[in-house]
């Protein structure tokens, strides 16, 4: 495997490692203020309840809109190496299937990672915001 690759599911590994350490943290305190506020939930705990939602939303849609940049990027590629291969005669260089599956599991690896990356920065971001905030 390539070094860059290895580099590059590494750091997915360690953010995918992040995003479920953070997401717990997340929910547990949003749960405990949701229990703790009971039926008179105060302006705050309304405030962080629809914060909660929209947060959601958005970052699911960005983590599919750079899912979808990562992938069309994937296939120009893709596009590119098989036009490149069209144009070249076979017997000067030889197709590598090895090297066209490194390539889809490295595409594969850059779609999951760009992602994972809205998701986490938010997560991270709530655990910290959420983990600073002095409870009742």
């Amino acid at each position: 495997m390539p070094r860059r690759s290895r580099r590059a599911t590494r750091r997915l590994a360690a953010h995918a490692l992040d995003l479920s350490i953070a997401a717990p943290q997340v929910i547990a305190h949003r749960l405990a203020r949701m229990a703790q506020a009971g039926a008179t939930p105060t302006t705050r705990d309304l405030a962080e309840l629809h914060r909660m939602g929209a947060e959601k939303v958005v970052a699911f849609g960005t983590a599919w809109q750079a899912m979808g940049l990562a992938a069309m990027r994937a296939q120009q590629a893709y596009l590119q190496a098989l036009s490149r291969s069209l144009l070249t005669p076979w017997w000067i260089a030889p197709p590598d299937a090895g090297a066209f599956a490194r390539r889809a599991n490295a595409a594969a690896a850059d779609v999951l990672a760009a992602g994972i990356a809205p998701l986490r920065h938010k997560a991270l971001g709530n655990a910290r915001r959420l983990a600073r905030q002095r409870r009742r």
